[in-house]
């Protein structure tokens, strides 16, 4: 039987940002069951206007054979008049969309149009409340809503509970980590401490903070730089030397700060060591297995991929509760964990006066969880409110405080158990859970699709 062959609209497979390297995961994920096309996107496009075919290249490097993926790309995300050429040239049975709705006003202006041949499928996350009622349009233009996070399953059944319908589904599929990619090393690997002398010149660290993210506001890089400043400030001056922290990011970078300015001024005393350079897979690897934790920070995170690998390489994390980065911790209430059902009535766990200190919440010993201090309303006219969740780089210092003096032996435990739980069926945060569950989720849509009418009637 002819496999069906989904459109992907998003960024090229081939890129590093985050959407790119999920839409590359899921894509080989389930190469085995469904041809691809991509309109794949770019800022300035180098191979714009060019078709790739990547059957070849996947052959070679991955192994597969009889697979179809066909890249078209595009400045930006495409237009209704790309759409139309590739769907000429493709004849997809299903589009595939994913990231902030607002990117695709056109396609869902569009949606009638092509709702009467092929359903929409959407891979959707929103970062935080207030419920953005704006979005009930986007969400309704679908015929299938997989939501990355817990809470972004909530946010679309809270916002499309004003008109309920029957024929769609919306439901939780988290991103997967390539398991090849991000795993325990060896700390006696050769090319692991070969990589290790490169990165510390030479230094040896009894502990060692990792950051991985962009250097932009939303993901607060100089707070980052302050906590570890205050932990640092807890040790005595020896012990202190003996630390570092890592922020793989661009020192400098217009849409965050100068890094390095702010190392000079508020952290000259201590080791802060920048990996701006591209890294491969292995190479990001190897720096996770060298970390004692990773930290994120970001006052909004859709789902924080740098601190899910760092739990694949088996290395503890320290992350700030909101949006998707709550899906990480391992929250339970009353002993059992919390599934996108118990979001229903939680809604979000970013609250410290509700959930800090709640006796009945509990999480994973891969995690100290660090709850917001300040939550602010942002907004501007397309997205008119979001809480800003900012936490306090004090409360971030004390938790490197608990795992500093936990010790290297104890922290790797919590680090195993970290990898074994993000591996298991309790999270579904890997590669192989990622590409079963798109299939299984996109399999029950083509089951209860039903093409839209030509036209739509209305009583006066």
């Amino acid at each position: 039987m002819a496999k069906k062959k989904i459109l992907l609209l998003s960024d090229d497979l081939r890129m590093h940002s985050g959407i790119a390297t999920q839409s590359k995961t899921i894509v080989m994920n389930t190469l085995h069951h469904y041809d691809w096309a991509q309109i794949a996107g770019a800022i300035k496009h180098p191979d714009k206007g060019k078709v790739m075919d990547m059957r070849e290249s996947l052959e070679k490097d991955m192994g597969y054979k009889d697979v179809y993926c066909r890249l078209y790309p595009v400045d930006g995300y495409g237009s209704p008049e790309v759409l139309r050429e590739v769907m000429q040239l493709e004849k997809p049975d299903a589009i595939l969309h994913y990231t902030d709705p607002r990117f695709w006003g056109w396609l869902y202006q569009m949606e009638h149009e092509l709702r009467r041949e092929i359903p929409i499928f959407y891979y959707n996350i929103w970062d935080d409340l207030p419920y953005p009622r704006w979005n009930e349009p986007f969400y309704e233009s679908c015929d299938l809503i997989m939501n990355i996070s817990k809470q972004t399953h909530n946010i679309v059944d809270k916002v499309c509970r004003t008109t309920p319908r029957t024929d769609w589904d919306s439901t939780y599929v988290p991103h997967g980590i390539e398991t090849k990619s991000f795993h325990p090393i060896d700390k006696k690997d050769k090319k692991l401490l070969k990589f290790s002398e490169n990165v510390f010149q030479g230094n040896e660290y009894d502990f060692v903070v990792f950051w991985n993210n962009r250097n932009i506001k939303r993901k607060l890089p100089a707070d980052v730089i302050l906590a570890y400043k205050y932990f640092c400030d807890m040790l005595p001056k020896e012990k202190a030397e003996r630390c570092a922290l890592i922020m793989h990011t661009a020192p400098k970078d217009p849409n965050g700060t100068d890094l390095p300015a702010v190392v000079e001024e508020l952290c000259p005393d201590y080791d802060i060591i920048f990996s701006h350079q591209g890294l491969s897979d292995m190479e990001l690897c190897y720096l996770y297995n060298l970390s004692d934790v990773t930290i994120n920070m970001a006052s909004n995170e859709g789902f924080g991929l740098g601190t899910c690998e760092s739990l694949h390489c088996g290395t503890p994390i320290s992350v700030n509760v909101t949006g998707g980065l709550q899906d990480q911790c391992g929250f339970k209430y009353k002993d059992k964990f919390i599934t996108y059902k118990e979001y229903d009535w939680i809604e979000s766990l970013h609250d410290h006066r509700k959930w800090k200190n709640n006796p009945d919440l509990t999480w994973g010993e891969w995690c100290k969880p660090v709850w917001p201090a300040n939550r602010s309303i942002q907004g501007s006219i397309p997205t008119p409110y979001i809480w800003d969740d900012r936490p306090d780089a004090e409360d971030f210092a004390d938790a490197l405080k608990e795992w500093y003096d936990m010790g290297r032996e104890e922290r790797k435990r919590c680090g195993r158990i970290g990898h074994d739980w993000v591996n298991g069926e309790e999270s579904m945060m890997s590669s192989e859970w990622l590409g079963k569950n798109f299939i299984d989720h996109m399999e029950t849509a083509f089951e209860k699709w039903q093409p839209r009418k030509r036209f739509t009637m209305y009583k006066a």
